[in-house]
């Protein structure tokens, strides 16, 4: 029996268009980030390579967007305001799944990359975070407070864009530094590399970056979390003590 062509092309159509595509080869300079006392943050390096189809270089320009991201967990937001000469919390909200840390570096400006519902859809750029606000809230207060808080973790380093960090050396392989702050969280962060052309997003590609804090540090953040009660009373007693042997040293001189 013989297969006809039209048919034995139809098969083999998906493949074909899947060989078209070009593939992305990333890797880190950094798997892994200890977190020890002497830790005063460090820079990681992303690099890789664009694999084109026939190492044909298309004469479409093509752009590349790293983000790194953070574990994410819930968060509380309040705003304080001046009651009766009194700083108080006054209002709150609360977010369901927003990242501790996230960086994006580009080549272009995000804005003359790709589209806002394509930017949205990756959640390329801080305005395009989706942050999963509690239910019930006014969306406007919501906007309001989503504000404040991408604002508040910029100023911390803990969120941040640069628009040229990306650098591509003859179409084919490119890198991106990305500052890692003293203040970062410990966990899981995710290392991802989009490939861009003409406003769409055509290949990604992700990679893994554990930090973890070692020694005295890890000893301490293991003890707040698992004896809570118990680390408290300690960290009450040792302010106690040391208060106490401040005034009697200032009293002796």
């Amino acid at each position: 029996m013989r297969c006809r062509p039209s048919l034995v092309l139809l098969v083999l159509m998906p493949l074909l268009l899947g060989a078209e595509k070009p593939r992305l080869v990333p890797d880190v300079s950094q798997s892994e980030i200890q977190i020890r006392y002497s830790f005063t943050g460090a820079e990681l390096l992303l690099f890789g390579a664009i694999l084109y189809p026939g190492g044909r270089i298309p004469k479409q320009r093509t752009d590349v967007a790293v983000v790194v991201r953070g574990p994410v967990a819930p968060i509380m937001v309040r705003e304080k305001q001046k009651v009766a000469g009194i700083w108080m919390n006054v209002e709150s909200a609360r977010f369901r799944s927003a990242p501790a840390f996230y960086a994006v570096a580009s080549s272009r400006p995000l804005s003359q990359l790709v589209e806002e519902r394509t930017a949205a859809i990756y959640e390329l750029g801080l305005q395009n975070l989706q942050l999963s606000p509690g239910a019930g809230a006014d969306p406007e207060e919501q906007r309001r407070f989503e504000a404040g808080l991408i604002d508040l973790l910029r100023r911390s380093q803990l969120y941040f864009e640069d628009p040229t960090g990306v650098t591509i050396t003859d179409g084919v392989l490119y890198r991106a530094h990305i500052a890692i702050p003293a203040r970062v969280p410990v966990g899981t962060y995710t290392a991802e590399t989009f490939l861009i052309q003409d406003g769409r997003v055509i290949a990604g590609a992700p990679r893994e970056i554990r930090i973890e804090k070692l020694g005295f540090e890890r000893f301490v953040s293991m003890a707040a979390q698992r004896w809570s009660l118990t680390y408290g009373l300690a960290a009450v007693t040792v302010s106690l003590l040391l208060g106490w042997a401040g005034s009697a040293l200032f009293r002796r001189n």
